[in-house]
């Protein structure tokens, strides 16, 4: 009988051959996605050439380090680190993680804090805390 890991590697391999990723693509809402490259091209807004973005959730914290590492090794200027509610803790760790660990000369370009108002259930008004962190190398 073979190993779950087998079978996942062997999945793995089959779906990056048939979806090749993008860097672009790779990082999406907190974590890892499998995107085929340009399926989001419609919906996405242009944003400036080597500027990047990584959303926090609720994945391992060293997953969202590693992408922002990747950003930087492909070749990004800028990257920024959003996070909204009880993550925006987990955002402010990655981001003095990646500068002061992993990247000598980065440096935090810019912060911005805010809220987003939305209704809940019960057409209940709910505001959550935003952060957004931006790194620059």
């Amino acid at each position: 009988m073979k190993s779950g890991f087998t079978c996942f590697n062997k999945l793995f391999k089959y779906l990056f051959s048939k979806f090749p990723l993008t860097t672009s693509n790779y990082i999406k809402n907190g974590g890892v996605s499998l995107m085929a490259e340009g399926t989001d091209k419609k919906r996405r807004e242009r944003k400036p050439k080597g500027y990047s973005e990584i959303f926090i959730g609720g994945k391992a914290f060293m997953n969202y380090v590693t992408g922002v590492v990747m950003q930087f090794n492909g070749g990004a200027v800028d990257v920024s680190i959003k996070a909204r509610g009880k993550y925006i803790s987990r955002a402010v760790d990655v981001a003095e993680v990646v500068k002061n660990r992993f990247f000598q000369g980065v440096e935090i370009k810019d912060v911005k804090i805010g809220s987003e108002e939305f209704t809940g259930d019960n057409n209940r008004q709910i505001r959550v805390s935003t952060i957004d962190i931006v790194l620059t190398k």
